[in-house]
C-alpha cells in the first residue's frame, strides 16, 4: 500500500512538472505607440492565445519600440533574441528578403478592408505566411494600421501635381520607391521613429502614412495637411521566431494559429471602423483634411508599377488576381 502511494505521488509529480513545461510566455513586441491599433491587435492576439491554450501560453504585448524597431524586431526573432513581433509587413523584402509580401502594397488593388481580410485568411495568405519558414519565422496572422495616405507639413495637396518634388519619407523598398517616383515625390528613406523630428526640422516635407500613426505618433503637432488618398493598406504580420514556436506543443501551435487567423479577422473589421473617428480627431487638432481632386490621375501613373511587379514574384500575381476577382 505504501508503495503504490509513492508510485502515486511519484506519478502526480511527474504531471504537474509536464504540465508546467509545457506553459510557455512569449514577450512579443511592436514598433508603433501603445495607443496604436497594433497594440490593440498584438492584445487582441494574446487573449485569444491564453483562452485557445487553456493558460499554456501567455503572451505580453510591449509597444512604443521597447523591443526595438521593425528592423530591430526582425532580426531579433530570426536568431531567436525576441519571441514574437508584429511588424509592418512592408519592412519583410527589405530586412529579410521577403518579396512576396509587396504584394500586399500594390497601389490601389485592395477593394476593401473587408476583401484584405477575406484574402488575408484564405488559403493564399497561409501560403504567404508560410514563405516566412525559411527565415526562421513562423507567421500566424496579420493586423492592418489602416490605409495610407498622405501628411505634408505645410503644403496643401489637391492635385497630383502638387507632389511634384516634395520630399517625402518613404519605406526604403524598390517597390515603394517605384511608386513615389511615379507619382513624383522627391522619396526618403527613413526609419519609422525619425518621422517626427523629420517633419519638425524640415529634414523632410511630407510622408506616406495611415491616419492612426498620425492621431497615436502625435505627427499632427509636426504637420497639418492630410491629403486622402487611400493607395494601399499597411498590414503587419504576427511572427514568432522559430525557436519560440518550437517550445509549444502540437495542440497549443494549431491554438495559436486559430487564434492568429482569428485576430486577422477581428483587427480588420476594428480598422475598418476607426478612420472615420481619426479623421474627426486630427479636425479637432487643426488639422486640414483635402480630397485628391484627381486621383484617378494617380491610378494611372501607378499602374505600371503594378503591372511590372506582377512577374516579380508568382505570389504578387496570385493576389493581384485574387484582388481584381473579389476574393
Amino acid at each position: 500500500m505504501k508503495r503504490l502511494a509513492v508510485f502515486a505521488g511519484s506519478a502526480l509529480l511527474a504531471f504537474s512538472l509536464s504540465a508546467s513545461a509545457q506553459e510557455v510566455t512569449l514577450k512579443m513586441g511592436h514598433a508603433a505607440s501603445s495607443k496604436h491599433i497594433f497594440q490593440t491587435g498584438l492584445e487582441i492576439f494574446a487573449k485569444k492565445v491564453a483562452e485557445k491554450t487553456n493558460g499554456n501560453v501567455k503572451v505580453e504585448v510591449y509597444g512604443d519600440r521597447q523591443l526595438g524597431d521593425d528592423k530591430q524586431l526582425l532580426e531579433g526573432l530570426q536568431i531567436g533574441l525576441i519571441d514574437g513581433a508584429l511588424v509592418s509587413t512592408a519592412t519583410l523584402p527589405l530586412v529579410v528578403g521577403a518579396g512576396s509580401f509587396d504584394a500586399l502594397q500594390q497601389p490601389f488593388a485592395v477593394k476593401s478592408y473587408e476583401q484584405l481580410s477575406a484574402v488575408l485568411t484564405s488559403e493564399l495568405g497561409d501560403e504567404l505566411l508560410a514563405t516566412l519558414d525559411a527565415k526562421s519565422i513562423k507567421g500566424v496572422g496579420f493586423v492592418d494600421a489602416g490605409l495610407r495616405h498622405f501628411l505634408a507639413k505645410d503644403k496643401d495637396v489637391s492635385s497630383v501635381a502638387d507632389f511634384a518634388g516634395l520630399k517625402t519619407r518613404i519605406v526604403p523598398i524598390p517597390l515603394h520607391k517605384a511608386i513615389w517616383e511615379a507619382i513624383g515625390v522627391n522619396p526618403i528613406g527613413m526609419a519609422y521613429g525619425e518621422v517626427y523630428s523629420a517633419l519638425e526640422t524640415g529634414t523632410i516635407d511630407a510622408v506616406e502614412i495611415n491616419l492612426s500613426s498620425i492621431q497615436s505618433e502625435s505627427l499632427y503637432n509636426a504637420a497639418k495637411k492630410v491629403t486622402l488618398t487611400g493607395h494601399y493598406f499597411w498590414p503587419g504580420a504576427v511572427m514568432l521566431s522559430s525557436q519560440a514556436w518550437g517550445k509549444l506543443s502540437d495542440a497549443d501551435k494549431k491554438a495559436v494559429e486559430e487564434a492568429g487567423r482569428e485576430t486577422t479577422t477581428e483587427a480588420y473589421a476594428l480598422a475598418a471602423t476607426q478612420e472615420a473617428d481619426t479623421i474627426t480627431f486630427l479636425k479637432d487638432n487643426g488639422v486640414t483634411i483635402t480630397e485628391l481632386s484627381d486621383l484617378d490621375k494617380m491610378k494611372e501613373l501607378t499602374a505600371p508599377v503594378v503591372e511590372s511587379w506582377k512577374g516579380k514574384d508568382p505570389l504578387i500575381a496570385k493576389f493581384l488576381d485574387a484582388y481584381a476577382k473579389g476574393e
